[in-house]
This record gives C-alpha cells, sequence and structure tokens, in this order.
C-alpha cells in the first residue's frame, strides 16, 4: 500500500471532523424531534382535559390554569420547531460540503470511496 500525502490526510481529517459535526446535528434534531413530539401530545392531552392542571416545577407538582400551561407548551412547541428548521438547513449545508469533500478526496487518490451521509 503506498502512503498518503500530506495534502490527502489533511482533506481526510477534515472530512472525518466534519462528518463528526454532521452526526452532533443529526442527534441534536433528533433530540427536538423527540421534545417536539412529546410536546404535541402534552398539548393534545391537555385539550382533552378539563380537570385541574398540575405543573412540575422542580420536584413538586403545582396547581395551574390550563390556559397558562397551553400556552407555555405552545411556545415551546413554536420554539422547537424553529430550532429543528435550523438544525435542518445545518444538516443540508454539512451533507453538501461532506459531498463536495468526498468527491475531492477521491480524485486526489484516484479511487471511488464510501458514500458520505
Amino acid at each position: 500500500m503506498q502512503k498518503i500525502p500530506p495534502n490527502v490526510q489533511h482533506e481526510i481529517q477534515q472530512f472525518q471532523q466534519m462528518e463528526q459535526q454532521y452526526q452532533m446535528v443529526v442527534t441534536q434534531k433528533q433530540k427536538l424531534s423527540i421534545e417536539l413530539n412529546e410536546t404535541t401530545m402534552a398539548v393534545e392531552e391537555l385539550e382533552k382535559e378539563t380537570d385541574t392542571v398540575y405543573k412540575s416545577i422542580g420536584s413538586i407538582l403545582v396547581k395551574t390554569k390550563r390556559e397558562d400551561v397551553k400556552k407555555e407548551l405552545e411556545e415551546r412547541k413554536e420554539n422547537l420547531d424553529v430550532r429543528i428548521k435550523t438544525l435542518e438547513r445545518q444538516e443540508q449545508r454539512l451533507l453538501e460540503k461532506l459531498k463536495n469533500m468526498q468527491a475531492k478526496i477521491e480524485q486526489m487518490i484516484g479511487s471511488p470511496g464510501v458514500q458520505a451521509g
């Protein structure tokens, strides 16, 4: 096996770092999507509930107005949705950069490699 030139090694290192960044963005987006789903389910349950509503504050439950809780959950949903959309844009940009870097590395070494993403 021939030695990899330093400029190719550098490109591979950058590719690996960007790939790690991409994985972190994907993981963060997944976590926020789960949180958004849970918040949506909470809002749906709140719609069904007509009795007293309690909100968890630290290790205690506090009696709360249903409309206040609903408003807070709706704001949380909006915030999560914006954050997810931002991460989706970042994910797409990183994926495009990874594909371009992969093509550049393949061109430098002259052989096709494993697909990114």
